[in-house]
């Protein structure tokens, strides 16, 4: 049973749009928000930057601390509920499974759980939002010389059940190659908490990832989630791996430069 429930409709309109950078791409990956911002607003969409949204409470939710994650998703709730139909954009498939999905399950019975609901109906994962109108895209003219492979991110695809989407965004880049990768849709290992709790794990996950990647001879290894590049980045610069990481919307950006 489908339990991701409805989404309004914003495709094929210019609209005011909310933008959640998320905390890990507020403090480790600002590139990925601003870049994103970047191609909304080269749609030609009014984008306004959530404030006093932090996180989302997924690392301690999935850790089972379930009260420091109402705590912190409490008050991004109050800055996400503002009494609009505008949709609310991240450029990271796990934060929007987390809006989304579990949420609900988070303030379950608490005078918290309608706000919680107007919002899930709001979310869109950034590359998802994007595919609703790729015309719109390609008319831009994005054009960048480059083979990729793109890693399917655990919450993206196996919770939002997106997979087409991100890709259907990259078909809109001229002179871009999507190269299919076996362990495409292999966990890197990150996992948020996961990874600081098994980092041989998680590390030997990463590595045989990264070991098929390189093996493609693609230029870039390509994303909708932070953690995943994250993770991936710093296990790359580690076995020496030739091949670079992109949010998608850095990609597009270069696309559109």
């Amino acid at each position: 049973m489908d339990t991701r429930g409805p989404i309004a409709d914003h495709s094929g309109v210019t609209r005011r749009v909310r933008l959640f950078t998320t905390c890990l791409a507020d403090v480790v990956a600002r590139r990925t928000a601003d870049d994103a911002e970047h191609v909304l607003r080269a749609l030609g969409h009014d984008v306004e930057r959530v404030h006093g949204a932090t996180c989302c409470g997924q690392p301690a939710f999935n850790s089972g601390f379930d009260e420091p994650a109402r705590a912190v998703a409490a008050a991004t709730l109050r800055a996400l509920d503002d009494g609009t139909d505008d949709p609310i954009v991240l450029p990271s498939g796990s934060c929007t499974s987390m809006l989304r999905l579990h949420w609900r399950e988070l303030f379950h019975g608490r005078p918290e759980a309608e706000g919680a609901a107007r919002v899930a109906r709001r979310v869109r994962e950034l590359s998802a939002f994007l595919a609703d109108d790729p015309a719109a895209l390609r008319a831009l003219g994005p054009r960048l010389d480059v083979r990729v492979g793109y890693h399917d991110s655990c919450h993206m695809l196996r919770e939002l059940r997106l997979r087409e989407e991100p890709r259907t965004v990259l078909a809109q880049v001229e002179g871009l190659e999507l190269v299919p990768l076996a362990s495409g849709e292999r966990c890197c290992g990150f996992g948020g908490t996961f990874s600081g709790r098994y980092p041989e794990v998680s590390t030997a996950m990463a590595d045989s990832k990264i070991a098929d990647v390189d093996a493609t001879g693609v230029d870039l290894l390509v994303s909708a989630d932070p953690g995943c590049l994250l993770q991936l980045e710093g296990r790359m610069s580690r076995t020496g791996s030739p091949v670079r990481v992109r949010h998608v919307a850095s990609l597009l950006r270069e696309a559109l430069a």
